[in-house]
C-alpha cells in the first residue's frame, strides 16, 4: 500500500513546532491503520487508541502522527525514485538526504507520494480494565516517487 509523507512546515503556530524535524504527518490508507490495530489486540489483546490520528472519511486515509530520530542518532532516510514513470518495475532509489534535510528545501517541500517504514511501540497504561494502548511511530525511512498535488495535507494541531 502506498504512503504519504508530508514535509512542509509552513503552517506557523506553537502546535507544529519542530514540524519536519522532530516529528510529521504521514498518511496511510485507512485499511492499513485497521489492520495495525487488529495486529494490536490479536498480540496482546489490548485495543489500540486513536490518539495522534485524524481519519478523512472521503479519501479513506489516516493521518498519523509519527516521531523523528535527530542527531547524533541517525535521522530517518529520503530516498527519491531516479525514474518515477517506472513505478511498479524495477525502481532505482537515491538517498537524497534525511527526511528533516529534505523537509528544509524549498523545492522538496510538500506531499510525496511513497512507502515510508516505520517501528512501532505500545504504551498500555491504567488498570487492565481499560485495556486500552497507545502507538507511537518512528519514522525509519521513506521512499518517494513524486510530489503530488492530489492530497491535500490534513492539517491537525494534536500537540495542544
Amino acid at each position: 500500500p502506498k504512503r504519504i509523507i508530508h514535509t512542509d512546515n509552513d503552517y506557523g503556530g506553537n502546535a507544529f513546532e519542530d514540524y519536519g524535524k522532530s516529528w510529521a504527518y504521514v498518511y496511510v490508507p485507512e485499511l492499513t491503520m485497521d489492520k495495525i490495530k487488529s495486529y494490536v489486540k490479536a498480540g496482546t489483546g489490548w485495543d489500540a487508541s486513536d490518539e495522534g490520528t485524524v481519519y478523512d472519511a472521503n479519501r479513506n486515509l489516516v493521518a498519523i502522527e509519527t516521531q523523528m530520530q535527530q542527531g547524533p542518532r541517525p535521522e530517518p532516510s529520503f530516498w527519491e525514485a531516479s525514474n518515477p514513470s517506472k513505478v511498479g518495475e524495477d525502481v532505482q532509489f537515491s538517498r537524497i538526504g534525511s527526511v528533516q534535510h529534505v523537509g528544509s528545501q524549498p523545492s522538496k517541500q510538500g506531499t510525496h507520494r511513497g512507502v515510508a517504514f516505520f517501528t512501532v511501540s505500545l504504551e498500555a497504561s491504567g488498570s487492565s480494565q481499560d485495556r486500552m494502548a497507545s502507538l507511537t511511530f518512528t519514522l525509519i525511512s521513506v521512499r518517494t516517487w513524486e510530489c503530488t498535488n492530489l492530497i491535500a495535507p490534513i492539517v491537525h494541531s494534536p500537540r495542544k
